[in-house]
């Protein structure tokens, strides 16, 4: 049996699991042949979401019930890693829209878990089953936005946008920083702040048109990586979004994030997993290239070299550092039952996903050292590949600051929180 791109990262698929990375296996030349392109230019090409859309991929993850293929975060992770093989920022605009899924199912499981009353219920249930019906039957492209630059010591991610009550609906108003699709996704799903509600439980989630009224990308994404991603962050000028299409329910953002393992919404990993399948393609393409070039002088290898063999080790030892961090991650979150304590988890994952980012792009920094100049060219595999996986430094939280919640929720000093808002 042939081996599955993404069964280098998860060996053990179960039958069902492989059908669905198979689906993702046979997209990739499609996606691959845009690829350059998109780097070059700055865009993300409409030829690879309608590859994704006509495979039924945008409900990769969405439950059978509401006509998803009802993938697990193993199928998740590895569809990330293996799109991230051959186009990394397709691979982190696919991710954000499969994120969305969580705002559907663990809506319904802090349903099921009688989270919420029952005058709530049927307004939780109705917006989940408009998200993954939108995903699944629809095929629609979500994209979901909550980071924003405002900075707080006690989250990771702090939330200003506001949503005020009006006839009707709900006026948004705010600036998200960071978000891929921009102008190109069916529908911008937005984490937003009651005006009236301070804290985090003042989150809710509101469902908002590409085209309305006010919306408008906040800068045209010209970044030194993911440049194909269309991260153009999300401009909302007092948007409308009419009540069916809002989760306005204090507390429910919170009560959902309670239903995930990391005490969010238990994905993250497969976001990593994008940079080190890139990491793992610029792996390949310098063993291939250095068992292909031969020394003028002996005509052996340039592999052969002490140097190159030394370099060689280093970026061997670091890819497999990587793997087994994303995977020990991937199975603390799917193991049923689970494996680790509940309060172990959130810690691991602060430090997994720095471990993830540091040396994943610490391969990419061997390949270019094998490489030597020519590889410096900006469409090189090389290049690109120093480019792209180096926005997991910084993407969501820097390995130092993960390092250090770590230590501090290790020893009980501080709990440090996914979300919050800007207001007390």
């Amino acid at each position: 049996m042939t081996k599955l791109t993404a069964e280098h990262l998860i060996e053990d698929y179960s039958p069902a699991e492989r059908a669905l990375i198979e689906r993702v296996e046979q997209v990739l030349p499609a996606l691959e042949a845009h690829s350059a392109a998109m780097d070059q230019d700055s865009f993300l090409a409409l030829e690879n979401v309608e590859t994704l859309r006509d495979a039924g991929l945008l409900g990769l993850v969405v439950p059978d019930a509401y006509n998803g293929l009802g993938g697990n975060l193993r199928v998740w992770a590895g569809a990330c890693f293996a799109i991230g093989t051959v186009c990394p920022s397709t691979a982190l605009a696919y991710f954000f829209h499969l994120t969305s899924t969580s705002r559907g199912t663990l809506s319904l499981k802090a349903l099921d878990a009688g989270l919420f009353d029952k005058a709530e219920a049927p307004l939780v249930r109705a917006f989940a089953e408009k998200v993954l019906y939108a995903m699944g039957r629809e095929r629609k492209w979500l994209a979901n936005f909550a980071s924003e630059s405002v900075k707080s010591e006690a989250a990771a991610i702090t939330i200003n946008t506001t949503a005020t009550k009006v006839a009707g609906g709900w006026s948004l108003r705010g600036t998200k920083s960071f978000g891929c699709a921009t102008g190109i996704a069916d529908r911008y799903l937005v984490t937003a702040g009651l005006a009236d509600v301070d804290g985090a439980n003042g989150l809710c989630l509101f469902l908002v048109n590409r085209d309305a009224p006010g919306t408008r990308g906040r800068i045209r994404w010209n970044a030194l990586g993911m440049r194909g991603s269309a991260t153009e962050g999300l401009v909302l000028e007092d948007v409308f979004v009419a009540d069916e299409d809002a989760l306005a329910i204090p507390g429910a953002f919170v009560k959902m994030c309670s239903q995930s393992r990391t005490g969010y919404v238990g994905n993250q990993v497969a976001a990593s997993s994008i940079y080190l399948g890139a990491a793992f393609a610029v792996y390949r393409a310098a063993m291939e290239n250095m068992l292909k070039r031969k020394f003028e002088d002996t005509g052996r290898a340039l592999a052969t070299g002490a140097y190159q063999q030394q370099i060689i080790g280093d970026m061997y030892a670091d890819l497999n550092t990587a793997l087994l961090w994303a995977r020990r991650m991937i199975e603390i979150e799917t193991a049923e039952p689970p494996i680790v304590p509940a309060e172990e988890v959130m810690p691991f994952w602060r430090v997994c996903k720095g471990q993830v980012a540091e040396h994943s792009f610490k391969v990419t920094q061997h390949a270019l050292k094998l490489a030597g100049t020519a590889g410096t060219l900006f469409g090189t595999p090389f290049s690109r590949a120093l480019r792209d996986v180096a926005m997991g430094l910084v993407q969501a939280f820097p390995a130092e600051r993960g390092r250090l919640e770590a230590a501090r929720m290790l020893i009980g000093d501080a709990e440090q929180t996914s979300f919050g808002t800007g207001r007390a």
